[in-house]
């Protein structure tokens, strides 16, 4: 079975996270003028630990999908800094069904606390910001795929 990579939307992405993008009928203008601020774009949800900001450099990898992890303690956030498309890949479990996003460069996603998810699919080499839950000791749950789920990009 192959899993095709669908746009990101907000309504699609809905049951999952929150879609991270600037929004210019919501941004308003700080520093005199000569800054556009897009405000509150999403909430950290974390339990039992401070947020925590990341840098994650990822790399291409092979379009299947083989390992799903969730963190029950707390959301995690994804925003690419190399201006190029990536994908999310989620699920309501490990047992499916998956679901993948195709994300343009200027989008991210905050997944949603214990949400089942891949770790980070990037399509080539970027570098992320990442917002967690610090001290993830305890707060990682892994399962894998067998056999891995190929993903189509359109």
């Amino acid at each position: 079975m192959t899993l095709r990579a669908e746009p990101l939307t907000a309504e699609a992405f809905a049951p999952f996270g929150d879609v991270i993008a600037p929004d210019p009928a919501r941004a308003f203008a700080i520093n005199d003028g000569w800054t556009d601020r897009h405000h509150a774009l999403a909430q950290a949800d974390l339990e039992g630990g401070p947020a925590i900001l990341s840098i994650f450099r990822g790399r291409a990898r092979p379009l299947a999908a083989d390992l799903l992890e969730r963190h029950p303690h707390g959301s995690q956030a994804f925003f690419p800094l190399g201006g190029h498309a990536w994908l999310t890949v989620v699920a309501g479990s490990p047992d499916g069904p998956l679901r993948a996003f195709l994300c343009r460069g200027d989008q991210g996603v905050q997944i949603g606390r214990g949400v089942w998810h891949h770790p980070l699919l990037t399509l080539r080499a970027q570098d992320f910001l990442v917002v967690d839950r610090a001290d993830p000791a305890g707060n990682l749950e892994e399962a894998r795929l067998d056999p891995p789920q190929p993903i189509l990009v359109d």
